[in-house]
Parts: structure tokens; C-alpha cells; sequence
């Protein structure tokens, strides 16, 4: 039984510097068959993603599918976030399956992977279970994932839980890397984030600060 409590975050929390994204199919043709989550809604969470995880510095890898031949390119909203950065094209659906990919992840080196992309079933399912199988701690960010129906989706995210990958959310990503209001120096771009990217709850920031000049930091 615990008998001191302490005020440090716990092993299980992410932090900019310990993991690496991995953003997987975020195209046009793989979007038009989503239907388990809006359009608008998957474009908009995926853009918070990509966005917090510049900001913060996340080691990020950004892989397409087929782009030049059927899938198209990958949404402006994450690339503008990354300006410069190459993408690795596939032909495997199971993003794990490429050299490439594999070799970006060994350079970085980090033993903590986030995910998240399109088709949830096919092109999460594939990667995560393999990085588990690998030895490596896997997180998913279930809302800026999507697929087929919302049958395909949930099924997805229920194996992928029971093999012991561990769920997340958009906005839970991003406040997961700030974490604390009071860290001033990422507090204006997480907060201009959320503005722009974070629905009813950016909308609250910008009202709070236009009629009370609120801040989360005080």
C-alpha cells in the first residue's frame, strides 16, 4: 500500500519527448469511405494532432499509402503542420510491414509509439499489434482514427485494447503534452491550438478570453 504521496506525473502519461507519432493514411480516398466518424470532425482532429505534436516538438512520421496512384495526397491540415518533412509512401496496408517506416522508427529509437490514421481495422490494427508483438508500448488516438462503419471502428479499438494497447483522444493528446497551465512558454500555442482546432472547447477559450481576459495559468 502507498504510504507518501508525491506530486510527479505518473509512468503512463505521455510527454513530448518520449514517444513518436505516427500518422498513417490521412488521404482522400481513404477518407471517402470513412464513415464511423464525420469528415469535418476526423479532418478537424487530425489537424489538432499534427499541430500539437509540431508545437511540442513529437518526433512525428508521416506515412502515405499509394499517394501518387489511388489514395491522393495527405490532408493540407497535417502537412502545413510539418513543412518540409517527407512523406514515406507505401504499398503495404500494414504500416509496419515497410522498411522505410521501420527504419525512421529505429533512427529515432523510442520504445513509446503513438498511432493513429485511416482505416482503423486495417491500417492501425496491422502496425500497433505488430509493434506490441516487438515489445513496444502503444498508444492510439481513437477519434483521429476512423473506418468503414462504426462496427469496423469499435471492433478495431476493442482488439487493439485487449491486446494492451492503451486508447486515446485528440484533445486529451494535446493537454496530455502541455499538462500544466503554468508552463508559459508552450501555454499560448497550446491555447491558440485549441482555438482553432478544438470545437466547443476552443470556442469556451476564445470567449473567456474576449469577455474576461481569463487564463487557465491563474
Amino acid at each position: 500500500m502507498p504510504t507518501n504521496a508525491t506530486p510527479t506525473p505518473g509512468s503512463l502519461l505521455i510527454s513530448p519527448k518520449d514517444h513518436t507519432l505516427i500518422m498513417i493514411d490521412f488521404q482522400s480516398q481513404m477518407a471517402f469511405a470513412t464513415k464511423s466518424i464525420d469528415a469535418v470532425l476526423l479532418r478537424n482532429n487530425a489537424a489538432l494532432v499534427a499541430h500539437a505534436a509540431a508545437g511540442f516538438g513529437v518526433s512525428t512520421i508521416l506515412t502515405t499509402v499509394a499517394e501518387k496512384t489511388f489514395s491522393g495526397p495527405m490532408f493540407g491540415e497535417i502537412t502545413e503542420a510539418f513543412p518540409g518533412q517527407a512523406l514515406l509512401d507505401r504499398t503495404s496496408m500494414n504500416t509496419w510491414e515497410d522498411a522505410a517506416v521501420i527504419e525512421q522508427v529505429n533512427a529515432i529509437g523510442k520504445p513509446r509509439l503513438v498511432f493513429c490514421g485511416l482505416w482503423t481495422s486495417v491500417c492501425i490494427v496491422g502496425p500497433t499489434l505488430s509493434a506490441l508483438d516487438q515489445g513496444f508500448e502503444v498508444y492510439v488516438i481513437a477519434d483521429a482514427c476512423g473506418d468503414v462503419s462504426e462496427e469496423a471502428h469499435e471492433r478495431a479499438m476493442e482488439r487493439m485494447v485487449q491486446a494492451g494497447v492503451r486508447p486515446m483522444t485528440s484533445l486529451q493528446y494535446m493537454l496530455e503534452l502541455q499538462r500544466d497551465w503554468a508552463r508559459t512558454e508552450t501555454y499560448d500555442m497550446t491555447t491558440g491550438i485549441a482555438k482553432r482546432f478544438g470545437g466547443s472547447y476552443g470556442l469556451g477559450i476564445i470567449y473567456a478570453k474576449s469577455m474576461f481576459g481569463a487564463s487557465e495559468g491563474h
